[in-house]
């Protein structure tokens, strides 16, 4: 077959990127996640951060141990993670009640201010992505991403990001 034919054969059965849901959520999906770093870059911290940072607005006290299963992130990374919100005066170790051998992390004072700085900046992203969708399109895109989320094994509010170490992460 010649090379022209052979062309016009494969053009045929490739459907465009812009029209593969896939690649639709991926190219959204990186402009989102960049977005979202270049968004909390001027509150001085980064994905990672923030999500470790509400895992423990929503449960306070957590072994890095329970943090780092809820995350899925290796216990070296989270221990760096860890030591990096301590330095940064947001987090602090104490020694676990029930197990001497852990410490259980906790927020800081600053790690509640940082936090409520951050949710106005969180609502505008999320309002900038959702303006060209009317409420009811915002709620029923809402539930399929849910539902797309839970099928593919995904943890609820948890960013596989932070463990793969892909996009912007830190």
């Amino acid at each position: 077959m010649r090379y022209a034919a052979w062309m016009t054969e494969v053009d045929s059965s490739f459907v465009p990127l812009a029209e593969r849901t896939a690649f639709l959520v991926a190219q959204l999906g990186f402009h989102i996640g960049f977005g979202f770093t270049d968004a909390l870059a001027p509150v001085g911290i980064g994905p990672r951060h923030y999500g470790m940072l509400r895992q423990l607005h929503a449960r306070d006290g957590q072994t890095q141990q329970q943090l780092g299963d809820t995350l899925r992130i290796h216990r070296n990374v989270m221990v760096g993670l860890v030591d990096d919100l301590e330095k940064r005066g947001l987090v602090e170790r104490r020694r676990h009640p029930s197990d001497r051998r852990a410490y259980a992390v906790h927020l800081l004072p600053a790690a509640h201010e940082l936090l409520a700085r951050i949710e106005p900046i969180v609502r505008e992203l999320d309002a900038g992505l959702l303006e060209p969708l009317d409420a009811d399109e915002q709620a029923a895109l809402r539930k399929l991403l849910e539902k797309l989320a839970v099928g593919a094994g995904l943890i609820p509010g948890v960013h596989p990001g932070l463990t793969r170490g892909m996009g912007p992460t830190c």
